[in-house]
Order: C-alpha cells, then sequence, then structure tokens
C-alpha cells in the first residue's frame, strides 16, 4: 500500500523526462520515464515505487482483461472468421498467419494479413508484408519459419491433431506442451502465446494458460522483472499469477498488460475496442492499492 500520499517535488536536478500522455486517433501514445518514487508500495508489484506507475499498470489490465473478453464473446475481423470456419484445419491455418504476421495499429487492424492470406496447404507471398507490433515475422527469413510450421504439424498428422494433442490432457496441460512443441525457428513467445491464447478463446480447442511461460527476454518478461522486481523466472510466473488472482483476471491477461505497460504506444492486438478499458481496471486499482 502507499505508504505517503504526497509526490515529492522534482529537484532542480532532476533531469528524467517529465510524463506527457496524448492521444492519436484512438491510439495512446506515452513519452515517459520511469516515474518518481513517491513512497508506494505493494506486496502484488513489490517492484513498483510509483502510484503512478502502478495506476498506469492497473489501466493496461484493464485493457487486456478487455481484449479477452472481447475475442470470447464478440470477436473481430479475422477473429470471428476463425472462429467461424467449418474447416478446422483453414482455422488454425488463419489463427496461425495471425498471430505470426500480428495485427496492425490502425483502422482495420487485418489488412496486410487480409491481403496474403492462403487456405491450408498454399504458402502466402510475404515478400512486402506489413508486420504488426507483435508479429515474429522477418522478411530476412522468407518461409523459413511457416516451412518450419508445416512440418510441425505434418509431424501429428495436421493442425487439428497438433493442437488436440493428448486428449486426456487438461487445458492447462495441453496449453504447455503444445506451446513447447511450437518452439520454432522464427516464432518468437508471444506469437506462440497469443495464438494458443486465440484458439483457446475462440472455442477451437481446450487450452488454458497456466502462467506467462517466460522463456526468453521479449518484452513482457523484461517488463514483468520491473514490475516484480525480480529476474528469477520461477518467482515472476508465481507473482504474476498472485496478481491476476488478486485482479480476477486470467493471467492470459497480463501478457499484453506488461508490455503495453512498459511500451510508448499501446498495442490493442487487433482488438481496438478493448483499448476503452473494462470494470478490471477498477478491480485492479483496488487491488494494488493505486
Amino acid at each position: 500500500m502507499r505508504a505517503a500520499s504526497a509526490r515529492p517535488r522534482r529537484s532542480a536536478t532532476d533531469t528524467r523526462p517529465r510524463r506527457n500522455v496524448s492521444s492519436r486517433g484512438g491510439l495512446v501514445v506515452r513519452h515517459e520515464a520511469r516515474a518518481a518514487d513517491d513512497g508506494y508500495r505493494s506486496p502484488l508489484a513489490p517492484g513498483l515505487r510509483s502510484s503512478e506507475d502502478a495506476q498506469r499498470l492497473a489501466e493496461e489490465i484493464g485493457v487486456g482483461a478487455a481484449r479477452l473478453d472481447a475475442l470470447a464473446t464478440a470477436p473481430p475481423g479475422l477473429y470471428a472468421e476463425i472462429a467461424a470456419e467449418s474447416d478446422g484445419e483453414d482455422a488454425c491455418w488463419l489463427a496461425f498467419l495471425v498471430a505470426y504476421l500480428g495485427p496492425l495499429e490502425q483502422d482495420d487492424p487485418f489488412q496486410a494479413i487480409a491481403a496474403v492470406r492462403t487456405r491450408w496447404g498454399s504458402v502466402p507471398d510475404l515478400a512486402v508484408v506489413e508486420v504488426g507490433p507483435r508479429g515474429s515475422h522477418e522478411p530476412g527469413r522468407g518461409t523459413a519459419t511457416i516451412d518450419a510450421y508445416v512440418r510441425f504439424a505434418a509431424r501429428s498428422g495436421g493442425q487439428l491433431s497438433a493442437f488436440a494433442a493428448d486428449p486426456a490432457w487438461t487445458g492447462a496441460q495441453r496449453f504447455e506442451r503444445v506451446y513447447e512443441r511450437l518452439s520454432l525457428p522464427g516464432l518468437h513467445r508471444r506469437a506462440r502465446y497469443d495464438l494458443l491464447v486465440t484458439l483457446g478463446l475462440l472455442g477451437r480447442f481446450a487450452l488454458e494458460a497456466p502462467g506467462l511461460l517466460l522463456t526468453e527476454d521479449d518484452p513482457v518478461t523484461l517488463a514483468a522483472k520491473r514490475v516484480f522486481g525480480i529476474g528469477d523466472r520461477m518467482t515472476l510466473e508465481r507473482r504474476s499469477r498472485d496478481l491476476a488472482a488478486a485482479v480476477e483476471v486470467p493471467v492470459e491477461a497480463l501478457d499484453l498488460a506488461l508490455e503495453n505497460w512498459a511500451r510508448t504506444e499501446r498495442v490493442t492486438q487487433g482488438v481496438r475496442a478493448a483499448a476503452t478499458g473494462g470494470p478490471a481496471r477498477e478491480r485492479a486499482l483496488k487491488a494494488l492499492g493505486a
């Protein structure tokens, strides 16, 4: 909880840039340094020393949770097509393309993906495709990652079998083990994680993330280290689950929330309506004592 209610004044020698928050066409833009220590402390976010940082984290948790809610209840754009597609292989393939290329932060987040999408069995031309802020594709790799994904599916007899895996597994076991099998060259953690979150929320498979599965120093992991005040991966996983439980949101909501907390521009990952946040923000403010 906050040990002091007043924020200390900046001294004449404090050269850290001030925070400036603006909005461009619904896109939140921040120019900031880490906020000054104002006495804030919380066991749920022991790395934070500023109530301003805690309030911003609560806001981003609200956005992350709102995105998950939208995917589960009213998915927009290509997400809706993934949910409604009658051919399961094509649904999985489109979900992969969305996660791998990443939605853009513009009026039509899926425009670039829609322009190159193909049916399952046909490799798209990615020579000039625009990649979203969370996309994993790098132009220099060509189709190497897609080729690796096709081999991943072929080993199981198709994408449906690869994602369904062992029917005896729980949703959490399936998520974690398929996530491990998706460790393909050029497919980074966020793309793998978001692919499985998407397939689960859209009702294609029984998938439930057991944690953030922080396996590399990506933006989510780096932000988690700052928020939770430690670098140990097991402790980061435990503290992230504790925070999610306290706010009553799925731990998956923290994947986007943590990254956005540390970014200068918010990413909505194809669900632009989520930028307005939701009720989870108030719960997060209360849980964090911000």
